[in-house]
């Protein structure tokens, strides 16, 4: 095969990711001419510790069986995790770490390069990008998170800059911790927190971190580096057994996320922290720098060329890249809000600890420390053999037999408004497959009110019974599955094409007038709609009445009110599309007004023993939209009024929004309501698997969790569940026709991936 051989290689910095591409190249090809550039000295270095994964380390022993028998014997090896709160220590076990020096990783991979014949240029400053990528074949730019070259090309990397909210230290103990440890102190400026890891036998990195506002009020601003460091070695002077903390040049600093849009132009290629940062609480920085040095120079090896082995280089990592810096977003904004949860129970509080990024789930940590696990959830109430997601829920008088909600879909494939046959066995199906709750669709009360004329509604008397029919089968074929509706007003919204012909598509004909809190289209071809009078303001939420006595003769056995989504009452709580002077628009609590009016208009005709949720979106991903904050008052606002839960989802507010999705992105939402005002929460978005359910539940970040896609996949998701988790008991029950397929059928054997890049020896 042809090869991009790249003869001539520049590399600007001498961290681990650059030393480690040299090696490889050169390593790859002896005849190589290859140069790292490095403004430090040898020995310098601004770090303490480095943590490998065995999946990092399993890379490099395929890759240069060298560099790994020299990293083996420098390994400092532990397994357990202990984490400190309130003068109570949990530890769990299992999870296997590897840390060494990072001064001592850089000897190695300096030795390393030497042995080679790789040129590595100290104390000098690397040559202006523009002029190694005329001078040399391929420019490798590990010039870390203050990359210049990145900052060279900035109209093309299009870097994404992102600091946030918390200040640390990087500093070091002299003994070694036992264990990765978590210490939380709660001081009277706030609270803090000691991350701490040994990496030699008698050597701990110690990393100390809090909020900007606690950082400030503690006084570190005034400190010199000196007496900061003698601070946090008061503060957890416990951890410490007493002992001092030292410093390299450390500086308390903010942690910044980079994420560049591109990673190449031309013969420059970005690697480790330059392209991408990770958050050190998942210490995943080296890891994907000494990864990018692996695939890179694997990319360089198979494609043709440079340019096609750096398109590759980039195909290939950006995925991986962007799952770890979703993880360790996750883990930041964790720490970040870690006054949350102070007041969780210690093996609550330690669980959600651990499964904070979401790499660790309830069921890996059961492989990893089944005793653990089981305390936790013996604590929080599950009987034995049960998993979370199998406990019972009580809202009001409605006890639900399991934590899983089949979340509203809409189905757009109502006549008239009417649900017919596919509705009954839509709706059914799912009651059959053992959710503990099933939502219909947005159910509309009006006309008017549609989203799209296959949309649902409840506001004719034939429309009740139909409705009425499908509660009984569930009722009469899913005893125990409790089924609810949601309603709404589609708002500016509505007047559309079925979602497959067009999605938010106005309708080439049969058109109908669409109202809203201002006149404002949804989008520059959207239809403009009216502004709501006082008088309209009355008959809409006549309408919301009307359709709550429907759905109560219907005998549902929960009703949400659509708060959510850009529809007509979400519109009215966004500041983004609710623009009015009056009394229902300006301040939150204005805004808030009509869809209050309509909660306590509806909540007056439904039983008092059915409870009353809200859906809303707690962000609408736009600048000077709904904030979290917001979403934290919206939710107060409502349970004053009666609500039992709130039901938390983001976003479709404005159409120029910017989500940043990924598994489980909404649940920081709902999990940040549960714990600011104590009231009961639905998580939903991108919850797709069992382990997410019971480990979003078990660590309290939320009480129900709604998933949709997954039960269109598996209208049966939740027996499946069941199944697979070898559970039998009275969360969820199999259908006396279809108890024969209670027991997950075999598979086959599926073989593990080989190894990314093998090289001889």
């Amino acid at each position: 095969m042809m090869t991009s051989h790249p003869l001539r290689v520049a590399i600007i910095g001498g961290g681990p990711g650059g030393l480690y591409a040299a090696a490889l190249l050169k390593r790859l090809d002896p005849s190589r001419e290859v140069t790292v550039w490095e403004r430090n000295a040898p020995d310098d270095t601004f770090g303490f510790g480095v943590v490998l994964s065995d999946e990092t380390l399993g890379g490099i022993e395929h890759a240069d069986p060298v560099v790994y028998a020299a990293l083996q014997k420098h390994f400092t090896r532990w397994d357990d995790i202990d984490i400190v709160h309130r003068n109570t220590r949990q530890t769990s076990g299992g999870h296997g770490f590897a840390a060494l020096g990072r001064k001592r990783l850089l000897e190695i991979l300096h030795d390393r390069c030497h042995a080679l014949g790789v040129e590595l240029r100290f104390r000098s400053e690397a040559p202006y990008p523009a002029w190694l990528a005329e001078t040399y074949d391929l420019v490798i730019a590990a010039d870390g998170v203050h990359s210049t070259t990145r900052e060279a090309y900035t109209h093309v990397f299009r870097p994404h800059v992102t600091e946030h909210h918390c200040r640390y230290i990087w500093l070091a103990a002299d003994f070694a911790f036992d264990a990765f440890r978590f210490e939380i102190a709660e001081t009277e400026h706030g609270v803090m927190q000691l991350h701490g890891y040994p990496y030699a036998a008698d050597a701990s990195t110690v990393i100390v971190e809090m909020r900007e506002e606690v950082w400030q009020a503690a006084g570190f601003a005034e400190l010199d580096e000196q007496e900061s460091v003698e601070h946090c070695a008061k503060i957890f002077a416990e951890a410490l057994r007493g002992r001092p903390l030292k410093s390299n040049k450390s500086a308390w600093t903010t942690f910044r996320t980079v994420v560049n849009e591109r990673w190449s132009h031309d013969n420059v290629v970005l690697l480790g922290d330059a392209a991408h940062t990770a958050h050190f609480s998942i210490g995943s920085g080296t890891k994907l720098a000494v990864e990018d040095a692996l695939a890179l120079a694997a990319c360089l090896e198979e494609q043709p060329d440079i340019a096609s082995a750096l398109s590759a280089y980039e195909e290939e990592r950006k995925p991986v890249v962007a799952s770890t810096q979703r993880a360790a977003r996750a883990s930041l904004e964790w720490f970040e809000n870690l006054g949350l949860y102070l007041d969780q129970q210690p093996r609550q509080f330690a669980f959600n600890l651990l499964t904070r990024s979401r790499r660790v789930t309830h069921d890996n940590l059961r492989l990893r420390d089944a005793r653990f696990t089981e305390a936790v959830e013996r604590d929080f109430g599950c009987p034995p053999g049960t998993p979370p997601m199998f406990t019972p829920f009580r809202l009001r008088g409605l006890t639900l037999r399991n934590r899983v909600v089949v979340s509203p879909m809409d189905m757009y494939s109502a006549t008239d408004g009417v649900p017919g046959d596919f509705h009954l066995v839509h709706l059914g199906a799912r009651a059959l497959g053992g959710a503990g709750l099933v939502m219909t669709e947005m159910v509309c009360v009006s006309p008017e009110g549609r989203i799209t004329p296959g949309c649902a509604g409840l506001y004719t008397g034939k429309q009740g019974e139909a409705w009425r029919r499908i509660v009984q089968f569930v009722h009469a074929q899913a005893p125990g599955t409790a089924i609810g509706v949601q309603l709404g007003h589609s708002g500016r919204k509505g007047s559309t094409k079925l979602m497959w012909e067009g999605i938010d598509a106005p309708l080439e004909d049969g058109n109908w007038p669409l109202v809203a809190p201002s006149p404002i289209p949804y989008k520059q071809y959207s239809q403009t709609p009216r502004e709501l009078t006082r008088a309209q303001l009355t008959d809409v939420r006549e309408q919301f009445t009307a359709a709550a006595w429907r759905a109560a003769r219907a005998d549902f056995d929960l009703l949400e009110l659509h708060c959510a989504h850009g529809y007509l009452l979400s519109g009215f709580l966004s500041p983004l599309t609710n623009l009015r002077t009056d009394a229902y628009g300006g301040s939150l609590d204005k805004r808030l007004r009509f869809p209050l009016e309509v909660f306590d208009a509806v909540r007056g005709v439904w039983p008092e023993e059915r409870p009353m949720t809200v859906r809303i979106s707690a962000t609408d991903w736009a600048e000077g939209g709904t904030t979290a904050e917001d979403a934290v008052e919206i939710a107060r606002a409502f349970a004053a009024h009666g609500a039992d839960a709130i039901d938390v989802s983001t976003g479709q507010v404005v159409a120029d929004e910017q989500p940043e999705y990924g598994r489980s992105y909404q649940t920081p939402y709902a999990d940040r309501i549960r714990h600011i005002t104590g009231l009961p929460v639905i998580a939903v978005g991108a919850i797709s698997s069992w382990d997410d359910v019971n480990s979003l539940i078990l660590a309290g970040r939320t009480d129900l969790c709604a998933l949709a896609r997954p039960h269109l996949y598996d209208p049966h998701w939740t027996l499946h569940a069941a199944a697979e988790q070898g559970y039998d008991g009275p969360g969820v029950v199999w259908p006396a026709p279809y108890r024969a397929g209670s027991r997950r059928p075999q598979t086959g054997r599926t073989d593990a991936p080989k190894p990314r890049l093998t090289l001889g020896t």
